[in-house]
């Protein structure tokens, strides 16, 4: 009890002598993290945008003028091409457009049926509408079940939107990278920033320090104010950082874009991470004096 009363006089000393440095490190360890907030919002943002957008990507397939209309329009046939189309992984649901339907669309699309007088003889081809399950809307798993279906008899073509779906899947990696690269780069600074504050806070004791190693205190014993000052100075930036965003969040409001926040498991894991991340700096700082 007398060791841990100890440590926490020492710990107050160290706050209360070195009020800028604390402050200092506790100022910018917030900004830097608000900063990192802020681009995991945006990430968590576009990320939702991303599936938003292949939500609705679908993949139409034109069916033959020789397939008879029984084979596209009976759902209990096995061997008809609807069922066989149904039938392939990762395929959610198929809608069937008939030639009647497709004039409709194209009608609408318009503004003005262009067929007009081609009520016996529709030249629109009949086709399939396909949409898929949220992990097959990649390029590669696309491009094989576009393969399959191109294998199937009475298909003359496969389209869907396989050039546009490989921009915005390269433009979604180009930006996890960047947002790898920018917390990498943010955590490295709170460390080298959160120790040189540490180590100058050492300096100023560097004399006491060297008395106290003489009457035989240990590493551990000397540098537990550190490491609890670190702790300390770390979750409260971590959490001055979300408390800010919060209250941001009230004054703020956004009517066509959707936000998406972390949830609050994953934040309070976040803040506990910092601390321990702080509690690494503080020992970082004070490593040097503990040799001598």
């Amino acid at each position: 009890m007398i060791r841990i009363m100890h440590i926490l006089r020492e710990l107050g000393k160290n706050i209360y002598r070195n009020p800028g440095t604390t402050f200092s490190a506790l100022l910018s360890t917030t900004l830097l993290f608000l900063l990192f907030d802020f681009f995991w919002i945006a990430a968590g943002t576009s990320e939702r945008f991303y599936q938003d957008l292949l939500s609705d990507l679908n993949m139409e397939v034109f069916v033959s003028e020789d397939v008879p209309d029984s084979s596209l329009t009976s759902m209990d046939t096995p061997s008809s091409l609807r069922s066989h189309i149904k039938s392939i992984e990762g395929v959610q649901s198929l809608t069937y457009i008939s030639k009647e339907k497709a004039r409709e669309q194209l009608s609408q699309l318009v503004g003005v049926d262009l067929l007009v007088g081609y009520d016996t003889n529709n030249p629109l081809p009949r086709s399939f509408v396909l949409t898929f399950t949220p992990d097959y809307l990649k390029t590669s798993k696309l491009a094989a079940i576009e393969k399959e279906i191109l294998a199937l008899k009475g298909v003359s073509q496969v389209f869907y939107s396989q050039n546009w779906l490989k921009k915005v899947e390269k433009t979604r990696e180009i930006v996890l990278k960047l947002g790898m690269i920018l917390g990498i780069l943010i955590i490295l600074t709170v460390l080298i920033s959160s120790t040189n504050n540490m180590r100058l806070t050492a300096r100023a004791r560097a004399i006491g320090f060297q008395q106290m190693r003489l009457s035989g205190a240990g590493k551990l014993f000397l540098s537990f104010p550190f490491l609890i000052e670190g702790f300390l100075v770390g979750a409260l930036s971590a959490g001055l950082g979300w408390l800010i965003i919060f209250y941001l969040r009230q004054k703020v409001v956004f009517t066509k874009i959707i936000i998406v926040f972390p949830p609050a498991n994953d934040i309070i894991i976040f803040c506990i991470l910092v601390a321990v991340l702080g509690s690494v700096s503080g020992y970082l700082g004070i490593r040097r004096l503990l040799k001598l």
